[in-house]
This record gives structure tokens, C-alpha cells and sequence, in this order.
């Protein structure tokens, strides 16, 4: 085994750059080092699937993504094919288990437009909690945000990841969401500048700052 050229002695550590052989043959070292934490933005439109493959062809998020050298990428939590919005991507299995896991209770923000008259009490039995067919559920913040006649729009907040949780909250008050979108995950927001189908990596101090979130 040779480093550079040179019998590699004890207690060597690898560095970038080093030409490392065995038996003659040439070793890519690097793709198994340990990888930096990466994190993506994803603005995802309504018709794309949070799936690494179709077998009905439909889009898929994970072709829209830059190629990893080593790893793959990780969603954080998932969006259905008809919700749109902010999904985070990571190559840290760590880093995403902890941003999903119930106890942390990470706060999922969305703008919703909604069919249907919502009135006072109906936004009261929101926030105090409904039973679901999987439990009990709420939202932790709900305020009107536009609109006029059948169609208006609110922001809600959940602390769940649960399977279509904000669909079926409205839905238990015998309304209709006509469109739904995620706009904040924990602290990090979807800027109005990245267009659907676009992203943006998470880096330097903001990074730092989301992986101290939860504890990392």
C-alpha cells in the first residue's frame, strides 16, 4: 500500500489529494470518507411525486436534484402530488430522522385556500383539536390571510408530519382545500424568488443554525 508514492507507515490519515494505491491499483478513498452535511431547498409544484421512480412515468422530485458523488438524497418529511411548496433535502440521515421526528415538534407551516364558509367556531374547533381516524389533531395557529366569496386563503401550522393531516383537518369541517402549499419548515422559509422546479442549498451560518436546532 502507498500513499503518493511512498510505503504508507502506521497511523497515516488520508488527506485530500492523496494518491493512495494497493497491490498497484488505484483507490478513489474520497467516496468513502465522511461526507459534509448538504441541505437543498426544493420548490415543489403540484403533480410531482416525493419518489425516486414511477413505474407510471409520472415526475418525480428526485430528477430535478443535483447527483451525488457518494450518498443520495433524503426528503424531509413528504408533500402529496397535489400539495406544492417547500421541501428540504439532505444527505444526512441523521440530520433528517431528527427534523421529522414527532418528539421534536417541528412546526410545518402552509398557506391554504379553502372552500367553503369558515366561520368563528369553526376555526375555534381547529385550534382546540378535532378526532381524526388516526387520533386526535389541531392546528397550532390558523389566521386568515386573503380572499373574498367561496374561495380564501389561510396560513396553519402543524406540528405533525402526519399522512395529508392538513387536508383532512379542513376536510373534518366539511370543507374543500382547493389548493395548498408549504411554505416553512422549523425556521427555514421558502423565498417568493425560487420558482417552482427550482432550488437553493442551505449553507454557512444557516446551515449551522438549523443543524443546532435539533441538536446536532
Amino acid at each position: 500500500m502507498t500513499v503518493n508514492g511512498q510505503p504508507v507507515t502506521l497511523g497515516y490519515h488520508l488527506k485530500n489529494g492523496d494518491y493512495l494505491q494497493i497491490n498497484g491499483r488505484v483507490v478513489k478513498w474520497e467516496k468513502y470518507a465522511e461526507q459534509p452535511t448538504r441541505v437543498l431547498v426544493y420548490h415543489k409544484p403540484a403533480g410531482e411525486l416525493v419518489t425516486r421512480r414511477d413505474p407510471e412515468g409520472r415526475p418525480v422530485v428526485f430528477s430535478r436534484l443535483p447527483k451525488l458523488s457518494v450518498g443520495r438524497w433524503i426528503a424531509v418529511g413528504r408533500l402529496d402530488i397535489n400539495t406544492s411548496g417547500l421541501l428540504m433535502l439532505t444527505n444526512n440521515g441523521e440530520l433528517a430522522n431528527r427534523l421529522m421526528h414527532p418528539s421534536r415538534e417541528v412546526e410545518r407551516e402552509y398557506a391554504v385556500r379553502v372552500l367553503g364558509e369558515v366561520d368563528d367556531a369553526t376555526i375555534e374547533r381547529l385550534k382546540s383539536g378535532v378526532e381524526l381516524e388516526d387520533g386526535p389533531a389541531h392546528f397550532e395557529d390558523l389566521r386568515f390571510y386573503d380572499g373574498e366569496g367561496a374561495n380564501k386563503w389561510y396560513y396553519v401550522t402543524v406540528k405533525q408530519g402526519r399522512n395529508r393531516l392538513v387536508r383532512r383537518l379542513w376536510e373534518s369541517q366539511n370543507l374543500k382545500v382547493s389548493r395548498l402549499i408549504r411554505v416553512r419548515y422549523g425556521d427555514v422559509v421558502l423565498p417568493d424568488t425560487v420558482r417552482a422546479q427550482n432550488f437553493f442549498e442551505i449553507q454557512g451560518k444557516a446551515l449551522e443554525d438549523l443543524m443546532r436546532s435539533v441538536e446536532m
